[in-house]
């Protein structure tokens, strides 16, 4: 059994920030024979070397985690929340370490988004702790109950994405734990130190095999999803990658949950507080120098205020500084990776290729040491381009014109994505009927986007199966049982 603060055992030892980096297998930090580079995004210098997991240590971690399912999901849900409490003080006491390296490794602003991320993250952990999947009686009469029961599925295999490292290692772990679910996770390669540092506390915690960490190349993913000791995968990420685990996942029909890309719209209706709507329909477009899965990428304007809603964007978006995260005078940070900076270039040049009319940005320097894109608004480009039709996954957004408000609709839903969408009007019920009929899993009126703790969040079409958050999401970690029983 892991430290428990709770019952009065050893105090949990800080995370050293300044050693080398392990993986978490059996409750053991297990060093590897091989590392790879982790970048700093803001100079592309390497940050740190993170292990490199191989075949035996993902199967290792597998192993221990289907060896730990029996006794952990014999523990009261009030047990296993107590442990998990544990877990968030120990990830409480050193927020502001775990703030500093998340903005090193993901490049966001210290000051502002990297300190929101882990500030959205760390408390969200006792609210979902304290969920719970209550027997549901269906039906009950002199001669019979019939009951919906849940239990665990086994070890739920989690891989997470470079966009969020750190929310999404406690999104993805703590309601597969709480429902009595082992798990091994997956950090992206690109960042994964925040996670092997809060393995370094989960190590402490946790009874040996509950909670894994592999970190490592892609092909351990594919491990993960192949594995018949694997009962679930759980994905954030892109559409390409998730249509791979879905086919991956099939060969053992593991249950799947993904999170997957998004195309968002965001519709100013016609009635639209429009000058009030500015900034927060740039946070919502670039907030994380727009590598969020529902940042709104298409920004749709009635064409009675279009030309002022551009010209005030492209104001407020002078105001907003790109820059290296730990400078506390930067708005947003460098894009992640090399990856992400060269699809970014790629279509930056479509669109100067094309001639769209670009008010702001459009030009990348690329003698700058960090993987730096400025945010540039693309005016009124075609409906079929690519920075339409495409998610860029980076600070460049096209603000649209249209002139009727059902017309706007079809435009919206022509996408292959569901995931979110932004509306924006006075008239509160006509906002709400517009949402209504926009296909995606999550609709915000007058806001950008928010994760209500208790709210299910998933996406439509290819956006993504299933979801997270919320009772629904707890479910989505459990089987269904059925049980019925005779009275007489």
């Amino acid at each position: 059994m892991g430290v428990s603060i709770a019952e009065g055992k050893s105090a949990i030892k800080p995370a050293d920030f300044n050693a080398p980096y392990g993986l978490l297998i059996d409750g053991e930090i297990v060093m590897t024979d091989e590392g790879f580079d982790v970048f700093n995004p803001a100079n592309n210098k390497v940050l740190a070397s993170a292990p490199l997991g191989t075949r035996d240590h993902m199967e290792r971690a597998i192993g221990a985690a289907k060896q730990a399912f029996p006794a952990w999901s014999a523990l009261s849900a009030d047990q296993r929340e107590e442990i998990i409490v544990d877990f968030f003080n120990a990830l409480e006491a050193q927020k502001e370490e775990f703030i500093t390296l998340l903005s090193l490794e993901q490049g966001k602003p210290r000051h502002n988004q990297a300190a929101f991320e882990v500030n959205l993250a760390n408390p969200w952990i006792p609210k979902t702790a304290k969920s719970r999947l209550d027997i549901k009686v269906l039906e009950e009469n002199d001669d019979h109950r019939i009951e919906l029961r849940r239990s665990p599925l086994g070890v739920v295999g989690a891989i997470i994405p470079w966009n969020y490292p750190y929310l999404h290692v406690l999104w993805k772990t703590v309601p597969a734990l709480i429902t009595g679910n082992t798990v091994v996770l997956k950090p992206s390669p690109y960042t994964p130190l925040c996670a092997l540092r809060i393995g370094e506390l989960a190590a402490q915690v946790f009874p040996p095999g509950v909670f894994n960490i592999v970190t490592g190349g892609n092909e351990l993913g594919q491990i993960l999803t192949e594995s018949p000791d694997v009962g679930m995968i759980t994905f954030t990420g892109s559409t390409a990658t998730g249509t791979k685990i879905m086919s991956s996942a099939a060969g053992t029909i593991k249950r799947v949950t993904l999170e997957l890309g998004g195309n968002d719209p965001a519709i100013l209706l016609p009635d639209a507080d429009w000058q009030d709507a500015v900034p927060k329909v740039f946070n919502a477009a670039f907030g994380n120098s727009g590598q969020w899965c529902i940042a709104a990428k298409r920004i749709y304007v009635h064409r009675s205020f279009h030309e002022d809603f551009v010209k005030a964007l492209v104001e407020y978006a002078k105001t907003q500084k790109v820059g290296d995260g730990m400078d506390p005078t930067s708005d947003l940070g460098p894009v992640n990776n090399r990856m992400q900076y060269d699809k970014l270039r790629d279509l930056f040049e479509d669109t100067r290729r094309n001639g769209y009319d670009v008010p702001l940005g459009g030009v990348i320097d690329e003698t700058q040491d960090g993987n730096f894109v400025p945010v540039t608004i693309v005016n009124n480009p075609p409906e079929d381009s690519r920075i339409v039709q495409e998610e860029p996954f980076g600070p460049i957004v096209p603000v649209i014109a249209y002139d009727d408000v059902e017309d706007v609709i079809e435009r919206a839903n022509a996408t292959v994505f569901g995931l979110g969408a932004t509306v924006w009007g006075r008239d509160q019920e006509r906002a709400l009927k517009v949402a209504d009929r926009i296909e995606s899993g999550n609709v915000w009126i007058n806001q950008g986007q928010s994760h209500p703790d208790h709210a299910p969040f998933g996406g439509h079409k290819q956006s993504g199966l299933s979801v997270e958050h919320g009772d629904e999401g707890l479910a989505s970690h459990t089987n269904n049982k059925t049980v019925v029983i005779r009275k007489r």
